[in-house]
């Protein structure tokens, strides 16, 4: 067992005893969507793997956030973002933008890519270092811009 999965059942045991419905109901939610991975692929998932699962379980929220707000379900989007908090405690630190750039750039470099036909390439070298700590379709409008003209 890795030390993230650890930490957020430390963390459940936390919210346990300080009654913290909220934040326990999103953590449980964690630990089901990693358990339900190591299940079906038969497998413990290292830090990595369990970054993986709270990327998607971030991007599912903010498609949610987003249709609830075209919907004008201005509730529905508080809960979302409430759980996105909760989600994001277990993440690395975000990336800044100067950093992301600076990233980008040099995976341009590294993998030669000339157009936006190379995105796949430069996307598969910053995709292990970028997960959990960026939005990663950000990161691919990023990329395209890169490609498309002149360096970031």
């Amino acid at each position: 067992m890795d030390l993230l999965t650890n930490r957020i059942k430390e963390d459940m045991k936390v919210a346990m005893k300080s009654g913290d419905k909220a934040r326990l109901g999103v953590i449980r939610l964690i630990l089901s969507a990693v358990k339900q991975v190591e299940v079906d692929e038969r497998i413990t998932l290292d830090n990595e793997r369990t970054l993986q699962v709270l990327d998607k379980m971030l991007k599912q929220r903010r498609e949610s956030i987003r249709q609830f707000a075209d919907a004008g379900r201005d509730d529905l989007v508080a809960i979302e973002e409430a759980e996105m908090l909760v989600i994001q405690d277990f993440l690395p630190q975000p990336l800044a933008d100067a950093e992301i750039d600076a990233m980008i750039n040099e995976a341009v470099a590294e993998s030669g890519a000339e157009s936006v036909k190379d995105m796949g390439k430069v996307m598969a070298l910053l995709r292990a270092k970028m997960q959990g700590r960026v939005d990663m379709s950000v990161v691919s409008a990023k990329i395209k811009a890169a490609l498309a003209g002149p360096p970031l």
